[in-house]
């Protein structure tokens, strides 16, 4: 059985984007049953499919992997839209170095740390000071 993660997350970037299952079929070059055994998580997703997904929604495939959940955890009132944001914003801030030097891993793993919890801090702001 394929992952049922990754099929709901594909379903609600498709249905953010108000696509139909049938356009997301189309630009990946699958026929509607395929696409729709791939949402019903019965269909397993090659890794080229995973990319053009991760393409066609600007995320990465490690959000779509649910890769990102595992250490980081958004708070309990982030929507969907929140996290793709946030997956958005730290694709834009790679790749990280310094000098013409490479990160170390554990070292882009503090700066990712770092710009989570500045999103989610100012983001609860804004959304308190929108109630007041």
């Amino acid at each position: 059985m394929a992952d049922k993660n990754l099929a709901s997350r594909i379903i609600n970037l498709r249905e953010s984007k108000n696509m139909k299952q049938s356009d997301l079929a189309r630009r990946l070059s699958l026929d509607k049953s395929s696409m729709s055994k791939i949402e019903n998580g019965t269909r397993k997703v090659s890794s080229d499919e995973i990319l053009k997904i991760a393409n066609i929604f600007e995320v990465s495939t490690d959000y779509l992997l649910g890769n990102n959940e595992k250490e980081h955890k958004s708070p309990d009132w982030a929507t969907e839209a929140d996290r793709i944001d946030l997956d958005k914003l730290l694709q834009s801030n790679t790749p990280m170095g310094y000098g013409g030097m490479s990160m170390a891993p554990e070292d882009k793993e503090k700066v990712r740390n770092v710009i989570e919890g500045i999103y989610w801090d100012r983001l609860k702001k804004i959304r308190e000071e929108g109630k007041k």
